[in-house]
């Protein structure tokens, strides 16, 4: 929420309807993703009783705190504080439930790791470097190759290693199965580690 829309401060003032009308039916590149969600809002307005022409958002119909589109709303948002509207506009309990939510049915494992700075004892095959964002290696094959893991990770442990050029040079990170369930939310490798790094600032 505090990367999507700083908290709040910044939801969106476009019309949903007109935002999705647009690249639906002006945008081919992606004419069916859009149709299909213009769609979806149409049917998310009729479940929670909205009206549709009020609803607002990005420019690409995202809405509300965590700026979900309307299949995301209608897949994950939900009615946290129990008023009878699923309300991710004005409703932070909703809007903070249903990003939650939307983790929880992504595979979230409450407690378990999202990502450790990680030194390397020797070069690693560059092959296996931000190879894909789900982990495909083990905790235990990349201490193999030199990475120099936290002595409480378990060597079973599905991991994935990542790179990033840091402030002060290369960093390469071990990224867990949490990790890539934030990057359900956006795929980009730089979001998820924004999203985990200011999330530590207020651990």
């Amino acid at each position: 929420i505090g990367v999507e829309t700083y908290y709040g401060g910044n939801k969106g003032s476009y019309r949903v309807i007109d935002s999705l009308a647009t690249l639906g039916f002006d945008y081919p590149p992606r004419a069916k993703f859009f149709e299909k969600q213009l769609v979806e809002a149409f049917l998310l307005a009729r479940e929670q009783g909205l009206d549709i022409s009020k609803l607002t958002g990005s420019y690409a119909g995202a809405m509300g705190y965590g700026q979900f589109i309307p299949s995301s709303y209608r897949a994950f948002a939900i009615d946290y504080d129990g008023d009878g509207v699923a309300d991710i506009w004005n409703n932070e309990e909703d809007a903070i439930g249903s990003v939650a939510n939307y983790f929880a049915k992504h595979g979230w494992k409450t407690g378990a790791p999202i990502a450790h700075p990680v030194s390397l004892s020797r070069s690693v095959d560059e092959s296996v470097i931000n190879d894909r964002l789900k982990p495909k290696h083990t905790a235990g094959k990349l201490r193999d190759w030199g990475v120099e893991l936290p002595v409480s990770v378990y060597g079973s442990e599905p991991a994935a290693l990542v790179r990033y050029d840091g402030k002060e040079g290369v960093e390469h990170w071990a990224a867990w199965h949490n990790f890539y369930v934030t990057s359900r939310y956006n795929h980009s490798r730089l979001y998820v580690m924004a999203v985990y790094q200011l999330s530590q600032t207020f651990h």
